[in-house]
Formats: C-alpha cells, sequence, structure tokens
C-alpha cells in the first residue's frame, strides 16, 4: 500500500514536480541566505582567529569592536607584562595604509604589524614562503586572494598573480613581497599586508602611537578571564578573552546594523512562497484523490493505513524537495566563494538540520489537513453519481 502511494503521488506529474521544486525553491532560499549571513559575519572576527594564539586580547578602554582601533603608547605593553598570570605579551599593530603598484595604481591596504622575534599575530596558513621570511630587508607577506585580484601585476594585455620577489611602494617606501598567506577578507575587502611591528614605524613615520592590540598568552593553570580582568583593574585598558572579544565584535555588528533583519525578510518571504505553494498543491492533490482512497477504504483499508500513505507520500516530497534546494543552495554558494574568495559562504550542520525541519514541516502541515478530509470520508460517497 505504501508503494502503492507513491505510485499514485508520482503519477500525478504535473503536481508532483510542482510540490518538489516549491519546496526545492524554500528549501534553497531557507539555505543560502542564512549561509550568506553567516559567512558575512566571519568578517567581524575572520582576523581573531586568523591568527589563532593568544588567550586574552588588551586594548583602550574606548574601542567597541576589531576594527575600532584606538592607538596606544607603546608603554602599555611593559604595564601589561607585568600583571600577575601573564606567561607572555606582545604587541599588534592594525590600520590602514595606501600601497602604490608598479603601474601607478594606488589600492587602500590593511597593514598588519607583528612582533619581530616571535611573530606572534602573523598568518597560521602560508602559501608561498614562510613566517620567518618577515625578517629580511623590507620584507612584506599579502593575502592571496589580494595577490591574484588587487595587487596582481599588469604585463601587457594581461596581469598575473603578486608573487615572491615583487614589490610595491608603502607611504613612499619599497616593500619586498616575501610570502603569501590565506587571510579572512574584512568588510572593505581591502587587502592583507603583514610586516613586523618595528618596520610600521618605517612605514609610518608620523604616525606617535601605533600600539593597536596586545596580545597575551597566560601562564598554564591560570584563567583568561581572571588574568584579563586583572589587566583592566590593574591598567584601566580594556582586556577581553578572545572568545569575548569575538563576541564583542559580533554583539557590536548585529547590534548597529540592519543587515540581520534584511537576510531575515528575504528567508522568511521565500519560506512563505514556497511554504504556500507546495502546501496547497499537496492539499489540491489530495483533493483529487479521494476518490481512490475511498475505493481502498471501501475494500477495508483502514483509516490508519490511509494516514500512513499519506504521511509517506509528505515524507517523500519533503526529502527530496529539501535534498534538490539545500544541494543548489550549496553549490551555488561553495562555487562563487571558490570564484571569489571575498565572497565568504558558511553552511554548518545546524543550517541544514533547520532546513530540512522547515521544509517537512510544510508538507506535514499539508498532510494533516489532507488526513482530517481522508479520515472523514464515507465510502458510499465515492460510489455516489
Amino acid at each position: 500500500m505504501l508503494v502503492m502511494a507513491l505510485r499514485m503521488l508520482v503519477g500525478d506529474r504535473a503536481k508532483y514536480l510542482g510540490i518538489v521544486v516549491a519546496l526545492a525553491f524554500t528549501s534553497f532560499v531557507m539555505i543560502q541566505q542564512p549561509a550568506t549571513f553567516l559567512g558575512i559575519l566571519r568578517h567581524t572576527y575572520g582576523f581573531i582567529t586568523d591568527i589563532g594564539i593568544g588567550d586574552v586580547w588588551v586594548m583602550d578602554p574606548k574601542a567597541k569592536h576589531l576594527d575600532d582601533v584606538k592607538p596606544m603608547m607603546d608603554s602599555e605593553l611593559q604595564r601589561v607584562r607585568g600583571i600577575q598570570g601573564v606567561d607572555w605579551a606582545m604587541p599588534l599593530y592594525k590600520g590602514g595604509i595606501r600601497a602604490r603598484l608598479d603601474n601607478g595604481d594606488f589600492v587602500q591596504c590593511q597593514m598588519i604589524g607583528i612582533d619581530e622575534t616571535t611573530l606572534i599575530g602573523g598568518p597560521g596558513r602560508m602559501v608561498l614562503g614562510q613566517l620567518a621570511d618577515l625578517r629580511q630587508a623590507d620584507g612584506i607577506i599579502i593575502d592571496t586572494a589580494s595577490a591574484a585580484s588587487r595587487l596582481a601585476i599588469i604585463q601587457g594585455a594581461g596581469k598575473r598573480p603578486m608573487t615572491i620577489g615583487d614589490s610595491i611602494e608603502l607611504n613612499d617606501h619599497r616593500a619586498q613581497v616575501v610570502g603569501t598567506a590565506i587571510s579572512s577578507s574584512n568588510f572593505q575587502s581591502m587587502p592583507t599586508v603583514y610586516t613586523t611591528y618595528s618596520r610600521v614605524k618605517t612605514f609610518l613615520p608620523s604616525e606617535r602611537k601605533l600600539l593597536s592590540f596586545v596580545l597575551v598568552g597566560v601562564k598554564d593553570g591560570a584563567d583568561p578571564q581572571a588574568v584579563a580582568d586583572a589587566i583592566t583593574r590593574s591598567t584601566g585598558l580594556a582586556a577581553y578573552t578572545t572568545e569575548g572579544f569575538i563576541d564583542r565584535s559580533l554583539k557590536h555588528f548585529l547590534g548597529n546594523t540592519g543587515m540581520i533583519l534584511n537576510f531575515a525578510m528575504s528567508a522568511g518571504m521565500g519560506f512563505l512562497i514556497g511554504a504556500f505553494i507546495a502546501g496547497q498543491t499537496f492539499y489540491n492533490f489530495t483533493n483529487d484523490n479521494l476518490r481512490h482512497f475511498g475505493v481502498m477504504k471501501a475494500m477495508g483499508a483502514g483509516s490508519g493505513m490511509l494516514v500512513r500513505m499519506i504521511l509517506v507520500q509528505a515524507l517523500y516530497l519533503g526529502l527530496t524537495g529539501f535534498g534538490l534546494g539545500a544541494g543548489a543552495g550549496a553549490a551555488m554558494g561553495f562555487n562563487l566563494a571558490r570564484v571569489d574568495p571575498h565572497l565568504v559562504f558558511r553552511m554548518p550542520w545546524q543550517l541544514i538540520a533547520v532546513g530540512g525541519v522547515a521544509a517537512l514541516s510544510v508538507v506535514i502541515v499539508a498532510a494533516l489537513l489532507a488526513i482530517r478530509k481522508v479520515v472523514r470520508l464515507e465510502p458510499a460517497q465515492v460510489f455516489k453519481a
């Protein structure tokens, strides 16, 4: 009987395809929009996770998030190092600089200055060269995506990615590329340039305060939150654990932009439209097949069996539509991200689970409405003229 239910469903080709397409559209929007939004959220803390080392971030107390840099005096570094529980503390510069390419074009870049001795704060995923090569004279490391796009070298009618040995001009100072690394994109999609903290002073001689953050590693057995609190009490600076700094940046972004509402409205409208079409079509399909259900009932099929048949049809439609929609959304998102690394697409399993439940709930609700008519159906009504 359950096989017969699937044959009934597939047999009505027009309604079957209509329901599957509507559910696929619903699932596509439910997956693609939130996944894109989660990818954009990654921009708010990608720099923090790229570093991958350090238990506490110390900054000016007026700094509200990762990109809200308030420079500090270098003397603050020694104050932080004197706090109990601090194992090491290293300087980190984060700011903007204008780069001049060989063809004369200017590109605004994000410059990161890291400790020259330990190289703490550098990119964790090198593609070309080694992080230690930053110690070479005038050495810089650039992110791979920008090396192939905004910083690409023009050769004749084409372009080639900037690579080791190429040079650019930073604030009238020559800088030589000694490596490329994978780096998370920022909101402005600016190229990221890594160099040493001491060399930043050469590239930016007019800056009196250069210390953007202090990266702190706590001693074994020490509580990062307790050390952060101690730094705040003793120095008056703001200190957050890595997780706390990520949360602070995320909350600032979500609380001060309307992006979450825009994405929610897009996903919600797509879901409602697809759900209405799919639910209405499935309900009409069951209505059109009431005669067949009545015949089965007259032949001895119980209400329980008919209910199971309808639920099997609903589950089959839900899984098929969701699989097609989610697959299309994932394929489009990841392919676009492969073409343009600045387009970040994140699809955790929780998102897939929520999308699957939403797609199944559409057909289950429509099935429950249809089940009421089937259960109340009198077999004699089928044979009336």
